[in-house]
């Protein structure tokens, strides 16, 4: 199922994802570090909800409480995962 979710505290200002029975299939990030972005995007792709959350959590943007992938988590969250 596809979800939007509008970020907060990052650069990048929405983040796309499409995940069917607990796999991500596909990420987009808008605006933000674009070759940073398309290779967490392509990362992930096909990784278990789970397994992105447990890698990618937490992980903070310089001084910045949260960051691109971070916010993927919560976007992840968001939607019941």
């Amino acid at each position: 199922m596809k979800h939007n979710y509008k970020t907060k505290g990052t650069c990048s200002t929405n983040i796309e994802l499409d995940v069917e029975e607990g796999v991500l299939k596909e990420v987009y990030f808008w605006g933000g570090c674009n070759g940073n972005l398309q290779g967490i995007s392509r990362l992930v792709a096909d990784m278990p909800v789970s397994k992105v959350i447990e890698t990618l959590e937490g992980i903070r943007c310089g001084t910045r409480s949260t960051s691109c992938p971070d916010q993927l988590c919560k976007a992840l969250h968001e939607i019941g995962y």
